[in-house]
């Protein structure tokens, strides 16, 4: 109770810092206020409801202390404030000025009296009281939750707001709060087949429920058209399901295509069974963990922007250590996929123990900033922010990574040795070379996509693990080395894969994902796009 009288008295002070009520209003609400010091609990009762009739912010402390019996008068001039003890005297704050009056003695202020009606009044006035706000959005937010509420008790209010609103959003929510709570009362049979209809209208699952409590406790003409609209409803939600699940489908789709287009390069040009490209992912998620710490540590403000600081350096530490790792290892064992395999399989666990190491067993929490946060309702989807930048970053990022493969003199080499080693050699180019900045390039943007799934859950040293299995899937279904094909194979499986959980489960549903890419990739060796050229053929 006392941090909630501490918040009041703080919203106090907020309202009469930044308040922009001409004076004449703030006079007359300090007017309505001091007139609960005169008359009796009846009258008391009038001014209660004019005050929430307000609409004002300012007089949700003021209704609060009078609930709690701690809305006092000075004797001297009638002035209401609200009041807390400390010790023998007691403070007093100004509801409209926020001024504190510090060690004011007991016989000098007078209680405002309340009784247990009173106290109902407020309660019940002030789970409302947002319908009278000033702010349209706030008016619409409390129309939303009457709505989701169904409290009969609601009704004369919603009944009230609606005889004097103009915002046509805040009226369509109250029509449709007011047509669920017509369903559940004793109207006539034609204002409840008119509320049938808006809550058709309305659709969604809230409707569904209300709906099919109505064709449960109604019968004849109430009850047809009830089942009338609860199958169009479920028709419509059928729909909009299928739309959610390609959604959820292309999401985790743009994220197997970030965690798998540096695979596609590597594995195209090199050949190399990369079984660290997964640690390369987690390497990045770790450093966009570090770089969020060192932002917090030394600039705060910028903790929103630490995102931007992190992506170049995920690309700088993965790639770094795949030039590394092509240099010191792999380009040793060229020909000898099954020696690159275990090689790359003892490094990843090498770096998993490294993060255990320097970063504890634990999971890390990256925070999402705040263009990230949230979600945004589109007719019956609800789509999180952080899926749906992540969504654009790998397309924007397939889109850079194409146009360095055919607009610039690094790309043309690479194409050229996916296509003819010896040849590209015979003309001069330094395949070793190409080989070393194409694993790193690979590995930089693995650790980009660590960037990106440390904004959609933890990071732990087996982050990894979670998508290699699937990175390879995409490669082969794809077309090795080719990027339109990566792009539709990640795209296609994701959906795939959302499409089968709900019938099968996500472990059964994975299984059949790979039965089916066996049985595919037997009648296309190279996957759906595959790569010319004399050597690949």
């Amino acid at each position: 109770m006392t941090v909630l009288r501490a918040l009041l008295v703080c919203l106090v002070t907020l309202l009469a810092s930044y308040s922009t009520i001409p004076a004449a209003m703030a006079d007359d609400l300090k007017d309505a206020i001091n007139a609960l010091a005169e008359g009796s609990l009846k009258d008391r009762e009038a001014k209660v409801d004019a005050l929430l009739e307000t609409g004002d912010d300012t007089v949700v402390p003021v209704l609060t202390y009078l609930a709690e019996g701690d809305l006092y008068f000075r004797k001297s001039d009638k002035q209401v404030f609200l009041a807390d003890k400390t010790g023998r005297t007691f403070s007093l704050t100004d509801p409209i000025s926020g001024d504190v009056i510090p060690d004011i003695s007991k016989r000098d202020i007078k209680k405002v009296r309340v009784n247990n009606n009173l106290r109902r009044q407020i309660r019940d006035g002030l789970s409302l009281f947002a319908l009278n706000s000033r702010d349209s959005a706030k008016r619409l937010a409390a129309a939303e939750t009457i709505y989701k509420a169904q409290d009969a008790s609601a009704l004369p209010a919603i009944e009230a707001r609606l005889a004097k609103e103009q915002d046509a959003q805040v009226i369509a929510f109250l029509q449709e709060a007011r047509a669920g709570l017509t369903l559940t009362s004793d109207a006539p049979e034609e204002a409840k087949l008119s509320a049938i209809e808006i809550l058709r209208d309305k659709g969604g699952r809230q409707a569904l429920s209300i709906l099919n409590e109505a064709a449960e406790t109604s019968e004849g003409a109430v009850k047809d058209a009830a089942s009338r609209a609860i199958v169009a409803i479920e028709r419509m939600l059928a729909i909009w399901n299928g739309v959610q699940n390609i959604w959820y489908g292309l999401s985790l789709g743009s994220v197997l295509l970030l965690a798998s287009i540096g695979l596609a390069i590597t594995f195209g040009v090199m050949g190399v069974i990369n079984m660290a490209h997964g640690e390369m992912v987690m390497l990045g998620a770790y450093t966009t963990f570090a770089v969020q710490q060192a932002v917090q540590t030394a600039a705060p403000g910028l903790i929103d922007y630490s995102l931007l600081f992190a992506i170049p350096a995920a690309f700088l530490v993965a790639g770094a250590i795949g030039f590394v790792l092509e240099r010191g290892i792999i380009r040793f064992l060229y020909g000898r996929p099954l020696e690159t395999l275990l090689a790359t399989w003892g490094v990843s666990l090498i770096l998993q123990q490294a993060v255990r190491t320097i970063f504890g067993p634990t999971n890390q929490e990256v925070s999402n900033p705040g263009w990230m946060s949230g979600a945004v309702e589109l007719a019956g989807l609800s789509l999180t922010w952080n899926r749906i930048w992540i969504f654009f970053f790998a397309l924007a990022m397939f889109g850079l990574l194409f146009a360095l493969l055919k607009r610039t003199p690094m790309g043309l080499q690479m194409r050229a040795v996916t296509q003819n080693r010896n040849m590209a050699s015979s003309l001069g180019v330094k395949t070793p070379w190409v080989d070393a900045f194409t694993f790193a390039l690979g590995s930089g943007i693995a650790g980009i996509a660590g960037v990106a799934l440390s904004q959609i859950g933890n990071v732990s040293p087996n982050l990894g693990q979670s998508y290699i299995i699937d990175s390879f899937m995409v490669v082969v279904f794809g077309g090795v080395g080719n990027l339109w094909g990566t792009l539709i194979g990640a795209l296609t499986l994701g959906v795939a894969n959302k499409f089968l959980e709900p019938f099968a489960g996500a472990v059964l549903g994975k299984i059949l994902v790979l039965v089916f890419i066996i049985l595919f990739i037997q009648k296309r060796p190279r996957g759906l796009f595959a790569l010319k050229g004399r050597a690949v053929e």
